[in-house]
């Protein structure tokens, strides 16, 4: 009968000891494929199987897949074209995208920085000499009428003289459509 200790606890465990490390069997195999272009996924599966063939389980693809990917992301496989391969260590570090960050350069000691600028567009700069317009001059110098500028609302309430008699439906909103003209006589006849 298994007890619980018997069985691994993650399926990502490996159950035998005298198996490898998956990134050691990773790395052999992509050291004794050794491709130009790199390996494939399906490439390494089967040298590591031709290689510890009897002792592998039935996790073999998921736990190839987890490892490929953490080696991935750590740094130590390039996956270049759905191949595996070893990184260049004369290559440069690859960038990120977009421009990269100016470099910072050290503050001189006792400099405060100044605050940051507000957003917008600044401000129109202002005459210190011109006389200051008072809210009420600014109303009377649009002719002194009193009157709102702009267009006045349309009210219900017209006066009757300005508006024509009505001799038919109210007219809707909008441009009326078009009417074409009937036709006299036929040119020629």
């Amino acid at each position: 009968m298994a007890t619980p200790d018997d069985q691994p606890a993650n399926p990502l465990q490996q159950p035998n000891s005298s198996l490898p490390q998956y990134h050691e069997m990773i790395m052999a195999a992509i050291e004794e494929l050794s491709e130009k272009g790199g390996s494939t996924k399906t490439d390494i599966s089967r040298q590591i199987e031709a290689a510890h063939g009897g002792q592998l389980t039935s996790t073999h693809g998921t736990l190839l897949t987890h490892y490929l990917d953490k080696m991935k992301q750590s740094g130590q496989l390039v996956l270049v074209k759905n191949n595996y391969m070893k990184p260049d260590p004369n290559a440069p570090p690859r960038r990120g995208r977009g421009r990269p960050p100016k470099p910072k350069a050290p503050l001189p000691p006792g400099y405060v920085p100044p605050p940051p600028r507000p957003r917008g567009r600044p401000p129109k700069p202002r005459d210190p000499l011109a006389p200051t317009a008072s809210p009420l001059k600014k109303a009377s110098a649009g002719g002194g009428t009193g009157r709102k500028r702009g267009r006045p609302p349309k009210s219900s309430s017209a006066p009757a003289a300005a508006a024509p008699p009505a001799a038919g439906p109210p007219r809707g909103r909008g441009r009326p459509p078009k009417v074409n003209p009937a036709v006299a006589a036929p040119v020629g006849a």
